[in-house]
């Protein structure tokens, strides 16, 4: 009934797992990242010694390291040490007593002990979500992404990926930073997430994902959105006249900050009416791509 010992086996690479169906793109600025489950107890059946816990750790420090540069919140999951049978419910048949049977094992491992800014949220079920104010806490932040890492993939990770995906959150979850019961737990969990409900993604598409933001937008394509927004043709464009006077109405508008934000740069439309010029607006944008990249 209890978790058996846990085999290594080698960390699959994002490459291992078939092809997202989906194309969201990671903002550090929109995301949170969720270690789910890095405690004592859960990690302690691989082992000592274990190789996958090895790399799994050093992954998960590089990524907190990471959201911690850009200011994004990281939040930690772990089960109490005190569960009445009423708060374990069915975990009781599925699993036995858990870490009541072990409540010295409850502590996050060492080596990503939360830090007083991070966040530790008391897991009740396989989701991040059940019986927490995790939705509410990403709304209140103003976060609508959530980067999944941690033990056990196929359990509580892909649960809360769902979760997440019915939260209209988009889920992240990062191949190379997951441990579970198998390789072949593994590569399920992957295929599922990329499949149904998020995308799977490395640690290095992580890391890299401030160093791109910059090429996504250049000025020459910021001035074809706007020329295919108002009534002007290109020859006849003054990059400082009101673009009111061109014919550009709140509607265009607000498709024009939506597909910014799909790029992942937030504009305000009280920042766009206070200049309303291709220079103005181009100014406001060319400074959100400048502090991308040198966060």
């Amino acid at each position: 009934m209890a978790i058996q010992s846990l085999a290594p086996y080698a960390m699959p690479s994002p490459e291992s797992f078939r092809v997202n169906k989906v194309d969201w793109r990671f903002a550090p600025e929109r995301a949170a990242l969720l270690i789910h489950d890095m405690q004592d107890y859960f990690v302690g059946f691989y082992g000592e010694k274990s190789p996958l816990v090895d790399r799994l750790i050093s992954n998960i420090r590089r990524l907190r390291a990471f959201f911690k540069a850009q200011g994004a919140p990281v939040i930690y999951t772990a089960q109490p040490i005190e569960q009445s049978d009423e708060d374990r419910g069915l975990l009781n048949d599925m699993w036995g007593p858990g870490l009541n049977a072990h409540p010295h094992l409850c502590e996050i491992v060492g080596p990503l002990s939360p830090e007083a800014a991070d966040i530790v949220l008391t897991k009740w079920r396989y989701s991040a979500f059940k019986r927490s104010s995790l939705a509410e806490m990403m709304k209140e932040m103003g976060r609508d992404q959530l980067a999944i890492c941690g033990v056990y993939g196929h359990i509580g990770c892909l649960t809360t990926a769902l979760d997440a995906f019915m939260h209209d959150i988009k889920p992240f979850v990062i191949a190379d930073a997951l441990g579970d019961f198998s390789l072949e737990d593994h590569l399920m969990t992957l295929n599922y997430v990329a499949g149904r409900c998020g995308k799977v993604i490395g640690v290095e598409d992580v890391l890299n994902a401030a160093k791109t933001s910059s090429a996504l937008l250049t000025r020459e394509d910021f001035k074809k959105q706007l020329l295919a927004a108002v009534d002007v043709e290109e020859d006849e464009f003054d990059a400082d006249e009101n673009l009111i006077d061109y014919g550009l109405d709140s509607v265009r508008v607000m498709m024009l900050v939506t597909e910014w934000r799909k790029l992942g740069i937030e504009v305000g439309f009280d920042e766009l009416a206070k200049k309303p010029t291709f220079n103005g607006w181009w100014n406001i944008i060319e400074r959100r791509l400048s502090a991308d990249a040198s966060a």
